[in-house]
């Protein structure tokens, strides 16, 4: 006897669905995971720029890596729409796509789930950034104004970013075990900013007196807070740039060769 052929099944959590009657043959099982797919499509994947493919997926991982990234990718999506709050592993699972179980085989705890995909995100955020920005030191004015624009939203892969960072942001300040996690005594990225600004003022291209590591501070602080307030519609991007802008006219005002 021939083996039977397996009938449709939902797309987004693979329910089986009803032989087709009349008319469209239905891809969903329910409005729930229709409105998932829906999501997924206006919301890609947060790290991956339009135009640009994920890195491929570990061969020696397989099937078992490429379901552990779509697991992570939903937790990027629930907290830049709802907030960690609302990410249950029940929620995480369903937004994948897959079952409970699996979403406990690839990480203990929901602590575990969160701490990884947080990691997964800055990492890729890097690789981001380091494709976007110009590192040509014969331009520190620019070099700083491109590392500052990775604050801001200036197109929808950073703006779903800073979405899922806020959202850590909050979850972080009832969380001590992610606060450890998501503010790490090290401070990077005003490490990178001082050194240029170290940089700059030893060649004489900036104003003279200057705190490296008190600016730094300020610039990450203020891009910071202007990347909020764009996503929160307080300010425009023009204005958050104008204002950044400014400051770096300050900065480098006095020097050698500034602009």
């Amino acid at each position: 006897m021939g083996r039977a052929e397996k009938g449709p099944s939902c797309r987004v959590c693979g329910t089986a669905l009803a032989p087709p009657g009349r008319g469209r043959p239905a891809v969903y099982c329910s409005r729930s995971c229709q409105a998932r797919a829906y999501r997924r499509r206006k919301h890609p994947p947060v790290p991956v720029r339009a135009g640009e493919a994920a890195p491929p997926a570990d061969a020696a991982g397989g099937a078992a890596a490429d379901k552990r990234r779509r697991i992570i990718e939903a937790v990027w999506r629930i907290a830049a729409e709802r907030g960690l709050h609302a990410a249950s592993m029940r929620e995480v699972a369903a937004e994948a796509g897959v079952s409970v179980r699996a979403v406990q085989y690839h990480f203990a705890d929901k602590h575990r789930l969160l701490v990884d995909a947080l990691q997964l995100l800055h990492e890729e955020n890097e690789r981001i950034a380091r494709s976007r920005i110009r590192f040509d030191p014969t331009d520190p004015r620019g070099l700083l104004r491109d590392v500052l624009d990775e604050f801001l939203p200036l197109d929808a892969q950073r703006a779903a970013a800073l979405r899922v960072f806020a959202a850590y942001y909050a979850r972080s300040l009832t969380d001590p075990a992610l606060a450890r996690v998501f503010l790490p005594g090290d401070h990077p990225l005003e490490d990178l900013v001082a050194g240029i600004l170290a940089t700059a003022r030893d060649a004489g291209r900036t104003a003279p007196g200057l705190d490296v590591r008190l600016e730094a501070d300020l610039l990450v602080a203020a891009a910071v807070g202007l990347g909020g307030d764009v996503l929160h519609s307080q300010r425009s991007l023009a204005q958050a740039r104008r204002a950044l802008e400014y400051r770096l006219g300050t900065l480098f005002s006095g020097g050698r060769g500034d602009g």
